[in-house]
This record gives C-alpha cells, sequence and structure tokens, in this order.
C-alpha cells in the first residue's frame, strides 16, 4: 500500500479508500477521477506544490475544477510571489509522481493549506498516492494530520 494509506492506518483514522482504473490518455486526473467514482468534481481535491520565492516548498490542496490562486496563498505563505514547483523536486520531496500526490505520508512535511470550500462537505477525496487511488476523509482529520489551515486560495 501507499505511505498515505500506512499513515492512516497507523494513526488509526477512519477513511474509505477508492480505486478506479487509470486512463493513462486522460486530460485531468481529478476530473477523470470524478467522472470513474460517480462523485461531484467539487468534492475531488488536487495536491498542488508550489514554490516561494526563497525556494520553500509549501502544498496547496484545492477542488479540481477550480484553479490555484497564486496571490491568496502567496500572501498565506508571507511572500511576495509562488510559482508551481519543478515537477522532479515534488518527486523526490513528495515521494510521490504527478497525477498521484497525495498530502498525506510525504517523504518531507511541507505546509500545507486546504481551500476553505473542503469545510462544506462532510468528506472530500485527495490522491491516495497513485493514480487511480483516491481517499475519502473528513476535511477535518485531513487538517489535523497535516498541520493544515483552512484559507480561501482558489478561483
Amino acid at each position: 500500500m501507499t505511505p498515505a494509506v500506512k499513515l492512516l492506518d497507523k494513526l488509526h483514522v477512519s477513511y474509505l479508500l477508492h480505486q478506479y482504473e487509470h486512463d493513462e490518455s486522460a486530460a485531468s486526473y481529478g476530473l477523470e477521477a470524478a467522472e470513474k467514482l460517480a462523485v461531484d468534481d467539487n468534492q475531488i481535491f488536487k495536491t498542488l506544490v508550489v514554490e516561494t520565492e526563497n525556494k520553500t516548498l509549501a502544498v496547496a490542496i484545492i477542488s479540481v475544477g477550480n484553479q490555484l490562486n497564486l496571490k491568496s496563498i502567496a500572501k498565506l505563505l508571507k511572500c511576495k510571489k509562488v510559482t508551481m514547483a519543478d515537477p522532479k523536486r515534488v518527486q523526490s520531496t513528495t515521494g510521490y509522481v504527478l497525477g498521484g500526490v497525495s498530502p498525506l505520508g510525504q517523504k518531507k512535511r511541507l505546509t500545507t493549506v486546504i481551500d476553505k470550500s473542503a469545510s462544506h462537505y462532510e468528506s472530500i477525496f485527495v490522491s491516495g498516492g497513485k493514480r487511480g487511488l483516491e481517499i475519502e476523509i473528513k476535511p477535518e482529520k485531513l487538517a489535523n494530520i497535516t498541520n493544515a489551515i483552512f484559507a480561501e486560495i482558489s478561483s
């Protein structure tokens, strides 16, 4: 199993695991998950890694139907500007491949911000650590495990 699932089991956190056959030609991993799991795409959240101007990485968790507001996350991280992190650095820091980056069980714990919209749901879906694997979890539990804050970071 993935480091994300192992972490949840180790912490005795309740969650549901959902698997589906990933299509390599899918244009959007998150929208593919929503379609294959028959879940509203607003309830599926993607894990994005950003880099600050001083090369610090942070995690932003937003609904797959939304765009990350870089100015909002930069302000929260108390910096002038953030960019999307280099995919190779994301993989080496988190231990996950793009399209399968989970906010849970990363090699290095990063500052994490969850879009406030997640708190509107009883549960949300986040990557389980590989393409085709989603973890359904209560947003508050995800925030507790990742030491995350909730804020408006999408547009």
